[in-house]
């Protein structure tokens, strides 16, 4: 494919933390996808909760297949822009890989506990993973990734925190722009949640399609699908009103960003950077009516007392985990307790939490459920 010549080429990547040799019959960036493919990491995704706890049922999404679905539509809209598919993908996979167990209430709480010693971020925590913590290479630590990779995943992070991170935090300071490859995925993976969220609300009851029809948006398409077919199966109604949805999102940021694009008159990668404000963007309209949609969700799904109940739950768990390991190295892994006293002796306690949260941050839900219940219930003595 003939990409734009804004797009992120690989003439000018800004090369990996360690040089290495070029890959063979495949690209930077397919390198790129291919590690993080078959990292520990991206495994354990399979484990991790979207809005669900994994145990709750099978055909909820997890953090796998949400990367998953954000990758193929990354993919899609990338190709309709003439922008680099694979660096999409490889950013879509790798976003979500330092995420805590049970979703961003597991998150809240280990930034809760971790916060006199620096806090916790997923992104960057994501960004940690594969620099650091992935660690099956001979010749260097993490993953040694792309630059453009790297700034992707790392989508948000604190000034602070960016002040350390060396090239991929300088955007943050300097109030620049990452690649339009990142911006896109960041937006799939905002479409890829809101629909399969909705989705996932409607199967496990919490919501309705009539609380759901006070949202314009979703009355619009859900009309769409009774005029044209008439009465349908709840799966096949639900279905049909939710891909036209993702279609009418995918339709409006490519259009709308093509414009932007245009507009700006950008010829290279660097100018992308140099842009005061992303170029991959939704109509007003458009992104009114997404603001209105996340409103409900937040609302009515997230705020739902039986998701409530099990998240409350949730961060207890994280919250007494922290406390129990923090307090004696001993209780973790050797690998990870000499690692802690190791940083320890250097950093201080903010180093000692880092490992500690590692650790936490790279536990399943049923690890977390289970490494509770072995620290804490008499009854378990192993």
């Amino acid at each position: 494919m003939d990409l734009a010549p804004y797009a992120a080429l690989e003439i000018h990547t800004r090369g990996r933390r360690h040089a290495e040799p070029g890959p063979n019959n495949r690209s930077a960036y397919m390198r790129d996808r291919d590690r993080i493919i078959h990292s520990a990491a991206f495994r354990r995704l399979e484990y991790k909760t979207q809005v669900f706890v994994n145990h709750e049922g099978d055909l909820f999404r997890t953090r796998l297949t949400h990367s998953l679905e954000v990758a193929q539509l990354a993919r899609t809209m990338a190709r309709s822009l003439r922008l680099n598919e694979d660096l999409c993908e490889a950013i879509s996979l790798a976003h979500d890989l330092g995420h805590t167990p049970f979703g961003h209430a597991g998150q809240d709480a280990l930034n809760e506990v971790t916060r006199p010693y620096g806090g916790f971020e997923h992104n960057a925590q994501s960004l940690r993973v594969v620099d650091e913590l992935e660690d099956k290479y001979a010749s260097f630590r993490g993953l040694n990734l792309s630059f453009e990779t790297r700034e992707g995943i790392l989508k948000h992070c604190s000034l602070a925190r960016a002040r350390k991170l060396g090239d991929v935090g300088r955007r943050f300071i300097e109030r620049g722009q990452p690649s339009l490859e990142a911006q896109l995925a960041n937006l799939a993976d905002e479409i890829a949640y809101n629909n399969h969220d909705i989705d996932d609300g409607l199967r496990a009851g919490l919501l309705t399609v009539p609380q759901l029809r006070e949202v314009p948006l979703f009355r619009r398409h859900h009309d769409m699908v009774l005029q044209a077919y008439g009465p349908l199966p709840p799966k096949q109604e639900r279905h049909e009103t939710i891909r036209r949805i993702m279609s009418t999102f995918v339709e409006d940021l490519t259009s709308t960003s093509a414009g932007r694009i245009a507009d700006s008159g950008v010829q290279h990668i660097d100018e992308v950077r140099a842009q005061q404000a992303p170029l991959m963007s939704y109509s007003e309209a458009m992104r009114a009516e997404i603001v209105e949609l996340k409103r409900f969700l937040h609302a009515q799904l997230y705020r739902h007392h039986q998701v409530y109940r099990v998240m409350n739950k949730a961060q207890r768990v994280v919250r007494d985990l922290f406390a129990a390991l923090f307090e004696d190295l001993r209780l973790m892994p050797p690998e990870f307790a000499i690692a802690a006293a190791s940083i320890e002796a250097e950093d201080g306690a903010e180093g000692r939490a880092r490992v500690v949260a590692d650790y936490i941050a790279g536990m399943t839900d049923r690890y977390a459920l289970d490494e509770h219940e072995r620290l804490f219930d008499p009854r378990r003595l192993r």
